[in-house]
């Protein structure tokens, strides 16, 4: 049986590399709990393409 809860996936988007304007993207999946954070997630993840730690956003 399949368990019920707040624990959503996300996919987080680096904001520095669309303005870039580099061929690809760097994108990460991770999980959040919908019921305790609501807003929309921020992390600082490694971007291999920049080959630097950048900000991530969550989005859809």
């Amino acid at each position: 049986m399949a368990k019920k809860g707040n624990r959503v996936q996300v996919i987080l988007e680096c904001t520095e590399h669309k303005e870039s304007g580099l061929p690809g993207m760097s994108r990460y999946i991770t999980t959040k709990n919908k019921k305790n954070t609501t807003e929309r997630l921020e992390l600082k993840k490694f971007n291999p393409v920049l080959r630097k730690t950048t900000v991530h956003k969550e989005i859809k």
